[in-house]
């Protein structure tokens, strides 16, 4: 069995201090075997700001995998916004010390895939090469490995959820996804914690699982949704998530779990242990 912590939309600069104690507390404690940070790191990719998420980075004990959201794209200088979209992020967040963008073990395959980008602004988008580049991670990767896409920007969402927007080329990568047996999609963005089955399938294959991160520290939380990470379980065919929400007092604590069971194609909701 492997256990990832998913956090995201950390937004340093518009965060909570003590939050960031708590989730370090949580999350060294829970010892996962990777750590996955799903974007939006600062709130407006501010030198100060990087610099207060790399230090918040090295107190993670775990192996680190981390993409950057479109928040870490600077709005206002607009140079740095069309020329050097994560040059501040290159500088103060990579490399973490860590496993770049592909963690590997002999359970787990992990990629993470930057869909931040200058000119989509908000909504984000993966290049051609970038959905090339799955079918070729993972073609090295032996069948029985569990596999996993991060992104910040959502490629899918899951099934009984509100329609939002999606990633540009969304379509076009679920297909190399399809195609590549990826069994798990993690992102952020909509700061709401959300898991479940793609809807449809995709490339006449069965659905893949997606989840979606809340926000772990930041004070922009949406609607009664709170402070939140995932801590997913993965055990052979099953997947079981455990959102960890933020209470005075109690840190942060499971509020809610889901199973999931890989049976004929399909993710089937199960009982969680």
């Amino acid at each position: 069995m492997r256990t990832i912590a998913q956090i995201s939309d950390l937004h340093f600069g518009r965060h909570s201090d003590f939050l960031a104690e708590d989730l370090l507390t949580s999350v060294n404690e829970r010892a996962p075997a990777l750590v996955v940070i799903s974007g939006d790191l600062t709130q407006r990719a501010r030198h100060g700001e990087f610099a207060q998420a790399r230090k918040f980075l090295d107190r993670v004990v775990p192996p680190k995998l981390v993409v950057p959201g479109n928040h870490d794209v600077p709005l206002f200088n607009l140079f740095n916004r069309f020329w050097r979209p994560l040059a501040r992020y290159d500088r103060h967040i990579q490399p973490v010390g860590a496993v770049g963008d592909l963690y590997r073990d002999d359970e787990i395959a992990v990629l993470g895939l930057n869909t931040a980008r200058s000119f989509t602004r908000k909504h984000g988008r993966l290049s051609v090469e970038q959905i090339a580049r799955i079918g070729q991670v993972f073609a090295q990767v032996a069948p029985h490995v569990f596999k996993t896409l991060v992104t910040h920007h959502p490629l899918g969402m899951p099934e009984g959820e509100a329609e939002r927007r999606l990633a540009g080329r969304s379509a076009l990568a679920l297909g190399a996804i399809a195609a590549a047996d990826i069994h798990l999609l993690l992102s952020g963005h909509y700061h709401r914690a959300m898991a479940g089955d793609l809807p449809t399938e995709i490339g006449g294959r069965g659905a893949v699982l997606i989840l979606h991160a809340g926000t772990a520290i930041s004070t922009r939380t949406r609607e009664l949704e709170g402070n939140s990470y995932n801590l997913i379980e993965i055990d052979g065919d099953v997947v079981t998530v455990r959102v960890m929400c933020w209470g005075a007092g109690r840190g942060f604590h499971e509020v809610r779990a889901a199973a999931y069971r890989f049976v004929d194609g399909r993710w089937r909701t199960a009982v969680a242990a």
